[in-house]
């Protein structure tokens, strides 16, 4: 786990298999805001494949939460062929023939916790990039 995710206390994962159905197993809360790391499972083996954020802070300080939550952009943001992660992941993993994927999420912007989702995102990004010359693959950019 990276380090700056240690000290956020809202936190959860499930894992995705060919088998389930996403809008069923994700429990990330629909009212949170914060990034999500997708680490594709093969054996005892992880690896990062993307890091995504939600949740926008305005200039009051206050949340902007998009509708649904984190819940929402897991399950229905747009990847790959632009269709909702629900539809276009199991296809992904197919084509790329993953057996699983783990997703952790983590509410970094709450009243326990004031990390700007984007900024968290941004340093998980910076930390893989140092340490691999690169982004996680499924990220097409930052």
């Amino acid at each position: 786990m990276y380090k700056e995710l240690k000290k956020i206390k809202i936190s959860n994962s499930f894992t995705l298999t060919e088998n389930n159905n996403l809008e069923e197993i994700c429990n990330a809360p629909e009212a949170g805001s914060g990034v999500f790391l997708v680490y594709a499972v093969d054996g005892e083996e992880k690896e990062l494949i993307m890091v995504a954020s939600t949740g926008t802070i305005q200039n009051d300080g206050t949340l902007k939460i998009k509708a649904g939550g984190l819940y929402d952009k897991i399950v229905n943001g747009h990847q790959f062929a632009k269709t909702g992660r629900k539809y276009s992941w199991p296809a992904q993993m197919k084509k790329e023939g993953i057996a699983a994927l783990e997703v952790h999420w983590y509410e970094t912007f709450n009243e326990k916790n004031k990390v700007i989702p984007t900024s968290m995102e941004g340093q998980v990004l910076q930390n893989f990039l140092d340490e691999n010359g690169k982004l996680p693959r499924w990220n097409v950019a930052f």
